[in-house]
């Protein structure tokens, strides 16, 4: 346990010398592993026998729920003018 605080210790120690954006920085990458965790997690979970659904599937009691909005802009020509230049 001392050994884990001692790291802990020394990171606290060493991001405290970095500048600012440096300290953004090691935030963010630390926000990345943590989400690269959860990834995995979430992999480990699904071959645990859970059942993986598309977008499609999940959102099934949404569709159409909305009236309105826009059309299908592909359609209209003038929205695409231009696109990819």
């Amino acid at each position: 346990m001392t050994q884990a605080i001692d790291k802990e210790q020394m990171i606290i120690d060493e991001v405290k010398k970095l500048s600012p954006e440096k300290q953004q920085e090691v935030l963010n990458f630390i926000e990345f592993l943590q989400f690269k965790e959860m990834q995995k997690q979430e992999k480990i979970e699904d071959k645990a026998g859970e059942k993986q659904v598309s977008f499609l599937e999940a959102a099934k009691e949404f569709i159409g729920c909305v009236d309105g909005g826009p059309g299908d802009l592909a359609t209209n020509k003038k929205y695409l003018e231009g696109f990819g230049r």
